[in-house]
């Protein structure tokens, strides 16, 4: 029996509104920027580490330097980041006591820790390093178990005001994948095995430190004022 009119009418209109949808969808997903996957098995250029120790803060003048060596997924760097850090920030860093060098090193199991760190150093592209290092660690509970962290770390490049063209263009060419390698191979030459290790002149402190022990440390290696 041959379709009526208005049946007719009714099978393009629905067609017609699969199709627009179809489309919408399709669109979204080609406008949304991509998931950037950051190569390990890299050659290291000289131009990656030239005129790079690391990010570092703090007074340049300061007596005592630490350099950190820590995977954005490890949850004992969340930790330490969010609970220490803020008080040896106050207490030691900003009193021009202590300089902080912070070194990337993204453990092989850890399978979003090379995105977050190449996340962060785009963000220093922008001025924003340390802002967008203390979003990734504090989110870590998001983004580790999610099934895209990229957008999380986009969204977190949007909070803190950063220009997202430049952000997107800086992530989809993977360009500091060759500095996040140089930081894990040398924190490896350093003898550092698992995050975060602190290295103190050529003395490696792993496990569990707070900010006390930093400060006592600080204190025991400062040149006493007279």
């Amino acid at each position: 029996m041959a379709a009526t009119p208005d049946r007719m009418k009714r099978f393009y209109l629905i067609l017609a509104v699969v199709a627009v949808v179809g489309v919408g969808a399709l669109g979204f997903l080609v406008s949304r920027p991509g998931v950037s996957s950051i190569p390990a098995d890299v050659t290291i250029q000289p131009a990656d580490t030239a005129g790079f120790r690391g990010y570092t803060k703090g007074s340049e003048s300061a007596p005592v330097e630490i350099t950190e060596y820590a995977d954005y997924q490890c949850p004992f760097c969340q930790t330490f980041a969010t609970l220490q850090m803020p008080t040896i920030e106050e207490r030691l860093i900003r009193t021009g006591k202590l300089r902080w060098r912070y070194r990337d090193f993204p453990l092989q199991q850890h399978q979003f820790a090379r995105l977050a760190a190449h996340s962060a150093a785009c963000a220093d592209e922008q001025g924003k390093y340390w802002e967008q290092h203390d979003r990734i660690y504090e989110g870590q509970g998001d983004w580790a178990a999610a099934r895209d962290a990229g957008d999380h770390f986009r969204n977190y490049a949007h909070a803190i005001g950063m220009d997202l063209a430049r952000y997107d263009d800086c992530m989809e060419s993977v360009k500091y994948a060759g500095r996040i390698q140089a930081s894990l191979e040398e924190g490896t030459r350093a003898g550092v095995a698992s995050t975060p290790t602190l290295l103190v002149g050529n003395r490696l402190y792993q496990g569990r430190i707070d900010a006390d022990a930093i400060r006592r440390l600080v204190d025991s290696l400062a040149p006493s004022t007279p």
